[in-house]
């Protein structure tokens, strides 16, 4: 298990004008896997800020020029969110009050203890790994990942879940893969008279068709071989909320067939068992393939589909959404910078912007999403 400090790396910036001391806290640091880079100044330093991420900043009180404490103080008005440590080996008490005031983490006195300076590195590390973390929590808490967007296409969808999710119908959601079908069933749950129920998600594609009956349905102790207890599953952990069937396309004509009898009577049976039980359930399912020719070709029943589809709404294309491409990307290279702790946030050059709109994007808004993590983790320059 990888501890608080590998969650966001271990750049550290030493900023003291004694040579020694930048030379041990070198040494102290990189003995530790830390990345360390240090300046004899303040003004060496702030070229350095703009330059790319950083975990920690340790630095003096006394510096020439700009001293340590109204370097603080403008690292703060920039809401640069870095912890910052300082030192000094003659600092007053007052000093080290108004540095904790203006924001530092945490304060170091020489000469320095090399316990103590791993200590206080790690603890900073570890809390500013947390923050991010909560910082991106929050963030999804606020947005519960809705439908971002302005095009027409994206409306028409919104428009067509604010209809259908208080009726309490089923409804198929269908679109290419990685165009937020996900992000639509859910929407349509947590606009429902079932929002304060569960909401449980089942990849149809992903489990084996030799186990979705259990997966879906549980299955009774002694069923089959491994099966060494009682297991309850989708059907009942979804009962009086939303049970999300992914890529329903795949599911085997067998499952097909119990699915069906559920959403008909309301009433599922565990795998070897005898008895069947009432359960709640509004089913949302969504799937990447055209339905109605899976029917024709056998591979779907036609019952299920229409059970399914008593109201459809089609997830459109990023390609067919115009500048929701650019207004996503934004919008999640702030999300991740916030996610990796990088301040401040990862922008677009204007070629990246074009370049970026321009791009058909197969793998739609998940395709999208993938590049915007990955620019802000291999960005040089934020």
């Amino acid at each position: 298990m990888s501890d608080g400090a590998d969650l966001i790396g271990r750049r550290v910036a030493v900023v003291d004008d004694e040579p020694n001391i930048r030379r041990t806290l070198s040494m102290v640091l990189e003995g530790e896997g830390y990345t360390v880079e240090t300046f004899e100044s303040a003004e060496a330093f702030w070229p350095r800020l703009t330059s790319g991420p950083l975990d920690v900043i340790l630095l003096d009180v006394r510096l020439p020029g700009q001293d340590g404490l109204e370097t603080l103080n403008q690292l703060r008005e920039r809401r640069s969110e870095v912890p910052v440590i300082m030192i000094s080996g003659h600092a007053s008490i007052e000093e080290a009050v108004r540095a904790m005031n203006t924001g530092a983490s945490d304060f170091l006195e020489k000469p320095l203890s090399r316990e103590r300076v791993l200590v206080t590195v790690k603890n900073a590390v570890e809390r500013r790994a947390l923050n991010a973390r909560i910082r991106a929590l929050e963030a999804a808490e606020g947005t519960d990942e809705e439908m971002l967007g302005s095009s027409e296409a994206i409306r028409k969808v919104r428009a067509q879940v604010a209809k259908v999710a208080g009726t309490g119908v089923r409804v198929l959601v269908t679109g290419e893969s990685g165009t937020g079908k996900e992000l639509v069933a859910r929407a349509v749950h947590r606009s429902s008279k079932r929002s304060n129920g569960p909401f449980v998600k089942v990849n149809c594609a992903a489990i084996p068709s030799e186990l979705i009956e259990s997966e879906l349905f549980g299955h009774e102790r002694g069923a089959f071989s491994g099966a060494v207890q009682l297991k309850r599953e989708r059907f009942e952990l979804a009962d009086g909320g939303t049970l999300f069937l992914d890529e329903i396309g795949d599911m085997s004509v067998d499952a097909q067939a119990k699915v069906l009898r559920a959403l008909q009577t309301g009433e599922v049976m565990r795998v070897g068992g005898e008895r069947s039980f009432t359960v709640d359930v509004r089913v949302v399912a969504a799937t990447n393939k055209d339905l109605e020719e899976e029917v024709r070709q056998g591979n779907f029943r036609e019952d299920l589909f229409f059970r399914l589809s008593v109201v459809p709404i089609h997830c459109p294309p990023l390609r067919e959404r115009g500048d929701d491409v650019l207004l996503l990307m934004k919008s999640y290279l702030h999300q991740f910078s916030a996610e990796h702790a990088i301040s401040p946030p990862v922008e677009l050059t204007d070629d990246a912007a074009r370049a970026i709109a321009a791009h058909p994007f197969p793998g739609n808004v998940r395709e999208l999403r993938n590049l915007a993590e990955r620019l802000v983790i291999l960005a040089d320059n934020p």
